[in-house]
């Protein structure tokens, strides 16, 4: 399926092609959301996982959303372009690996509650049978992932996120001490 690099688009089963069930080749720069479907398409075998190829040629930044609704819709996202920033919001049920060239930066609410569940760049080996979600990204660009909130369908509040992340690192790292407030009253 061949679309315009923005807006909202869906992305269905084809049973046509071997590889892709959603192409995106363009020189010009992206800025879209990706919405995955909340069933199984008639044909489909059980273990499919959609597909997506996304190619860019110029040096434009490309901004991807990947949207869903059940966890049970499982991508392969590939993203190839020459040396624009990328920025991917993957969905907060993502569970699986990222592989991208150079180093990636995380949102504050991929750490907090997508972290955990993220393989970076980490060697398989072909006898994982692995049946999760997966991202490659190949770029000299900068690489941002952030969070797509499934719950809220929108992208995570980077603010209550950031809040979040300092309070509760900060009240586990620091031990409790109790202070003697009595020396302000000595006069």
């Amino acid at each position: 399926m061949r679309a315009q690099p923005t807006g909202t688009h869906k992305v269905h089963y084809n049973a046509l092609s071997d590889h892709c069930d959603f192409i995106l080749e363009t020189p010009k720069s992206i800025d879209m959301s990706l919405v995955l479907p909340h069933y199984r398409a008639r044909n489909q075998p059980v273990d499919h996982r959609l597909s997506m190829f996304i190619i860019s040629t110029e040096t434009s930044p490309i901004k991807l959303k990947i949207r869903r609704s059940v966890p049970r819709c499982r991508f392969f996202l590939d993203i190839r372009t020459t040396a624009s920033n990328v920025t991917v919001w993957l969905p907060s049920d993502f569970r699986g690996h990222i592989r991208c060239s150079g180093r990636p930066s995380f949102s504050a609410g991929f750490v907090n509650r997508m972290m955990a569940n993220v393989r970076v760049n980490e060697a398989m080996s072909i006898d994982d049978n692995w049946d999760g979600d997966e991202v490659w990204v190949d770029t000299r660009g900068m690489v941002t992932f952030r969070m797509w909130d499934v719950h809220t369908n929108a992208p995570e509040s980077s603010h209550k996120e950031t809040f979040k992340r300092i309070f509760s690192s900060t009240s586990k790292k620091l031990p409790e001490k109790s202070i003697n407030w009595d020396f302000l009253l000595e006069d």
